[in-house]
């Protein structure tokens, strides 16, 4: 069921915008966190930036580092100018480092390929390096107010309750999540990139996947789970993450530490990276880990950041 606000309109197309994605936008509008990449003038490069670093990292961690990151390569082809090792040692506690060697070369692509300007089309975005559907279509909406259906997490989680009535959306599927929130995208350009920032923001502050809460939600009155008496519809649960103390992840991490904190030119020793980590067969795991990630460069004396 998609909601209408235009019950005696002709055809689907003259109803641009539903009640439902009416009252989503009012909602987004006087509700939405303040944050940078929502700025008018907040430009493409940063957008881009955000959506990188959102990936897997909560936006309080975000906020800050973005704001270094842009004050230091405010373009593509500032960082694209600078090596893949200082990327690495500015992304700090983001998490999944491999992203600041993807974004990394994607400003390089944006530099060689787009005369130093984030492109516009989908298919142009899709095929930079590290830039996946999501990331594409949420750049062409968010920075060039394209009409395209975005899907995160978040989306599908509101669609699944509030529209099909399920407690989680099940597995991802591109094509069957895009033609659900396409189903529910209004016409307008302007609308539907606000549309697609209030669904995302409703799932991450209000229609969360452990404590939805339904009193203040703008489409609780459409809902078709709150109106099903909140069935569990069962699926796959998430995946608990393995312990952090102790595990490989850890070792990566502390030998990235290391790394950042040296001096970019020369490096750090064996014998320092050696120390960080008490199990050696462990540490040497990380360490092959993380060279071949292209994250870690063996020197003639040690290790260095890729350069």
């Amino acid at each position: 069921m998609t909601p209408n606000a235009c019950p005696d309109a002709t055809t689907e197309a003259e109803c641009t915008t539903s009640d439902y994605a009416r009252a989503l936008i009012e909602w987004f509008d006087a509700s939405a966190r303040d944050l940078p990449w929502r700025a008018p003038d907040f430009g493409a490069w940063g957008i881009l930036v955000s959506e990188f670093m959102l990936q897997q990292t909560p936006v309080t961690r975000v906020v800050p580092r973005l704001a270094e990151w842009l004050e230091r390569w405010p373009t593509p082809a500032a960082l694209a100018a600078d090596s893949p090792g200082e990327a690495v040692r500015a992304w700090q506690s983001l998490g999944y480092p491999r992203r600041a060697l993807w974004l990394h070369a994607c400003a390089v692509a944006i530099t060689e390929t787009h005369g130093g300007v984030v492109p516009s089309d989908v298919a142009a975005l899709r095929a930079l390096p590290g830039i996946g559907d999501y990331t594409s279509r949420a750049v062409a909406v968010f920075a060039y107010g394209d009409r395209h259906p975005v899907v995160d997490t978040n989306t599908r989680r509101v669609i699944a309750r509030s529209i099909e009535g399920r407690d989680n959306a099940g597995p991802p599927s591109a094509r069957r999540d895009l033609e659900a929130m396409e189903r529910l995208l209004p016409h307008d350009e302007h609308d539907a990139r606000r549309f697609n920032a209030a669904i995302m923001e409703l799932g991450a502050v209000v229609c969360t996947a452990r404590r939805p809460d339904c009193d203040i939600c703008p489409v609780r009155s459409s809902c078709a789970w709150l109106q099903a008496g909140f069935p569990e519809t069962g699926g796959p649960k998430k995946r608990v993450q393995k312990r952090f103390e102790g595990s490989d992840r850890q070792v990566r991490g502390l030998v990235l530490a290391l790394l950042r904190a040296s001096d970019g030119a020369h490096g750090v020793p064996v014998g320092a990276v050696d120390a960080v980590w008490h199990d050696g067969v462990q540490l040497e795991r990380a360490i092959d880990g993380l060279v071949r990630d292209g994250l870690l460069a063996r020197t003639p004396d040690g290790f260095a950041l890729p350069s």
